[in-house]
């Protein structure tokens, strides 16, 4: 096989030019805290076809659809940010709905005074300055990126008019090396850029990992002191002093989970949660599942009732994300189901898992279903102190069905109830 041309290392193929803007659309929607990223970009060898670049890439969004329509609604400001060549924040227009009343991030997408595009962040919440920095820096790589494809562009074209023996071969040859100087400059940039990145990255990394070991350790011993307290000899204790110390604890039973859903969420993120299969008896995950949410019950008018689908062959998938995906479901029906009843139906249908989770609650409204498995997200202001939790259970359901290669469905209806309905492709056992 013939060796690369030096002008063919250096070209950045399309395809791979489109995946690093799609890849920093995503990392930018994750960044502020699942709200919506649009990357506009004017593309070498590309005419331009009008004020601003085209919408190239975007993340945060249900369909394609919606992110044109929010081009759209942002381009006065995306324009604007390019022409000065200066980041800026700008109000969200109310069209773009909670995910943007943050409000909105510009970052023109140039380097050395070339503008090639824009890089817009919607957030549902003001942008903290360690996050705006790292979307400076993520900006920044897209920015020298752009660039770089378009001197790369300008060097082939100079050396296919100089091989074709242009006149002013002496002068390309000057601008071909000036532009080649500029390109390895750029790559050093970018080098930079990333490693600026990566050790950010790290520091993130580093901090998880040291917050969950060191709340987990005390806390783990601060629950074991009351299970010991009062499983023992407690006659000398209140009623009150006992009510209070099984509130008590729950709810250094929750903050555990949610310790432990937040260490699963980075683990999934960064890969480090592998999928290990074995056999399982959904029947019994069920049973385990509804028997780790009976301290919730206590108090409310509320029944659980199941229904399995016969027959039901023992499957082969992974029985701790099976298992932990069940209980998160059926406790957040049980947290937002004050009465009534919570139906748990499953069955293998084909070669797939199937079960449904319906209550009898206060329902989700339309415009919150499509957000309802963002990080930390609540369906109200008043949801964290009105309801126990984090809003982090449901997008670890949705991360952890993505990782088992499954799907959910949400069927809601304010003041009706909710059904989730999750599949998982499985192994069936004959």
């Amino acid at each position: 096989m013939a060796a690369a041309t030096p002008t063919e290392e250096r070209r950045a193929p399309s395809q791979e030019l489109a995946a690093a803007l799609r890849s920093a659309a995503a990392r930018a929607s994750e960044l502020a805290g699942q709200g919506f990223a649009l990357v506009f970009a004017q593309l070498p060898d590309t005419p331009r076809a009008g004020p601003m670049p085209p919408l190239r890439a975007a993340a945060g969004f249900e369909a394609p659809p919606a992110a044109l329509a929010a081009a759209d609604a942002v381009g006065a400001a995306v324009r604007e940010a390019m022409a000065a060549d200066d980041e800026r924040s700008v109000a969200a227009p109310s069209s773009l709905g909670p995910r943007g009343a943050g409000g909105l991030w510009i970052a023109p997408l140039g380097f050395e005074g070339r503008v090639h595009g824009a890089l817009l962040v919607g957030a549902p919440a003001p942008l903290e300055p360690a996050v705006r920095q790292s979307l400076q820096l993520l900006a920044r790589s897209v920015a020298i990126r752009l660039d770089h494809a378009q001197l790369a562009a300008r060097v082939t074209e100079l050396e296919a008019q100089i091989s074709a023996r242009d006149r002013s071969e002496e002068q390309k040859s000057d601008e071909i090396l000036k532009l080649s100087e500029a390109l390895f400059a750029q790559d050093i940039e970018l080098l930079r850029n990333n490693e600026k990145l990566g050790k950010i990255e790290k520091l993130k990394n580093d901090f998880i990992e040291k917050m969950s070991r060191e709340l987990r350790t005390p806390l783990n011993a601060i629950i074991e002191a009351i299970i010991s307290v009062l499983a023992g000899e407690n006659e000398h204790l209140s009623d009150a002093a006992k009510a209070a110390l099984r509130q008590a604890l729950n709810d250094g039973t929750s903050f555990l989970r949610t310790l432990q859903n937040i260490l699963d969420l980075w683990r999934i993120k960064q890969g480090e949660l592998p999928v290990e299969p074995q056999e399982v008896n959904f029947r019994e995950v069920v049973e385990e599942a509804i028997f780790s949410v009976q301290d919730s019950l206590e108090g409310k008018e509320l029944e659980i009732r199941k229904e399995i689908r016969e027959p039901l062959p023992k499957i082969r998938t992974d029985l701790a994300k099976v298992n932990q995906i069940l209980f998160l479901l059926l406790d957040n029906a049980v947290k937002f189901t004050p009465k009534g009843q919570i139906d748990i139906r499953a069955g293998v249908e084909g070669e797939q898992l199937v079960c449904e989770i319906r209550d009898t609650g206060i329902g989700i409204c339309p415009d919150d279903q499509h957000v309802i498995f963002d990080e930390f997200y609540q369906v109200d202001d008043l949801a964290s102190t009105k309801y126990r939790g984090s809003g982090l259970g449901l997008a670890l359901v949705r991360d952890l069905l993505i990782l088992l290669d499954g799907e959910i469905e949400l069927q809601s209806e304010v003041g009706q109830g909710s059904q989730f309905t999750f599949r998982i492709p499985v192994q069936v056992i004959r």
